[in-house]
């Protein structure tokens, strides 16, 4: 007959067993593993364990032995299990991904749920799942604009150093014009929001005309200064700069920051930018729009102001735009810039890398 082998404890392993098969807040299966070793201790073989505690003879060698190999905290947890095979294995999820990130469907831009759980032979539950795990989400898509100017580089140390380091006794201002701002009346009325619904607005509109914002940023104290035109041609640029060389006070020299539109570069603005040296201007990088602090400003106005509001003529729309910018001026706060020229040319590095490698493939 085979013989169990037997266990040798110290005094304090016995009390800590029967302190564990007497604790009423324990778990009752570490209570009977405990009271299991404690038979087992006073000699008892796994057959006389068995009848006496009602279990079975395979239970009682087990912890036994879980407890010759690991002691008491072999008894507190049990051991993992394998668990079931999986139905979808590494190759099925491999060419999900695959066929996610490197095709699309014959009908379609891009993959759904279904459609793949269709080509593939699994549930639609199981591509998400496998979507989820890899961070796939193919109905979404982000726009980018990677500049190609030559001399990227240097414009945007230039225009950076403005930000983070800007000269003494100047002003810098972020400049640029927000075009066709459009005065839109709804057809009917909405109604207010009320608990448990929110306003509404109709889908369609009345067109009352457009008109065109010519706005300047104070970089230092985030003050705007504002001209709302019916165009923007080179001679509202011009009239917009005329009126920041009235309002700026005539002992500081201005820095202007704006980008490479052509009515900026036209050659009456040259000319008369050759007669006021105090103005310098200093131009973005081609699709590099996000480097005007300008814009940030343009953003909040269009979502606080514009986008939901109701004009019924272009004078209620310019009396809007110009009271925004007037609680704006009653508290300016400058927008921050941290990030340095370095960083941001390093992200830039890389994904023209990433473009020129996709491009090649």
């Amino acid at each position: 007959m085979r013989i169990a082998p037997p266990i040798v404890i110290d005094e304090s392993t016995r009390r800590e067993l029967e302190r564990l098969s007497r604790k009423r807040s324990m778990a009752a299966r570490v209570v009977l593993r405990s009271r299991i070793v404690l038979l087992a201790v006073e000699g008892n073989q796994n057959k006389q364990i068995a009848e006496q505690l009602g279990v079975s003879t395979r239970m009682a060698a087990l912890w036994r032995g879980r407890f010759r190999e690991h002691g008491v905290e072999g008894l507190l947890k049990d051991a993992p299990r394998p668990g079931r095979t999986p139905r979808i294995t590494t190759e099925m999820v491999d060419a999900v991904v695959a066929k996610t990130t490197q095709s699309s469907p014959a009908n379609a831009t891009h993959w759904s749920t279904r459609t793949m759980a269709r080509v593939v032979g699994i549930s639609e539950a199981s591509v998400r799942r496998i979507w989820h795990a890899h961070g796939l989400k193919p109905h979404r898509i982000e726009s980018f604009k990677v500049s190609n100017d030559p001399d990227f580089a240097a414009k945007l140390e230039d225009v950076v150093g403005l930000y983070l380091n800007p000269p003494e006794h100047a002003m810098v201002l972020s400049v640029d014009e927000k075009s066709q701002i459009q005065a839109l009346d709804r057809t009917q009325p909405g109604l207010p929001m009320k608990k448990g619904r929110g306003a509404t607005m109709t889908h369609d509109y009345k067109r009352n005309g457009t008109t065109t914002l010519f706005a300047a940023l104070n970089t230092a104290t985030g003050e705007v200064y504002h001209l709302c035109q019916q165009r923007h041609r080179h001679h509202e640029w011009l009239k917009f700069l005329r009126l920041i060389d009235q309002t700026v006070a005539s002992e500081k020299q201005i820095h202007i920051i704006c980008d490479n539109y052509a009515t900026h570069k036209h050659e009456r603005v040259q000319r008369w930018m050759a007669r006021h040296k105090r103005f310098h201007v200093h131009f973005t990088p081609t699709s590099a729009s996000w480097l005007n602090m300008i814009e940030r400003f343009f953003r909040d106005l269009t979502e606080n102001r514009i986008r939901r509001g109701v004009f019924q003529d272009l004078e209620q729309l310019i009396v809007a735009i110009g009271d925004y910018i007037d609680r704006h001026n009653d508290n300016p706060k400058p927008f921050i810039w941290t990030a340095k020229a370095n960083d941001i040319l390093e992200k830039v590095t890389r994904a023209q890398a990433a473009r020129n490698k996709c491009l090649s493939v």
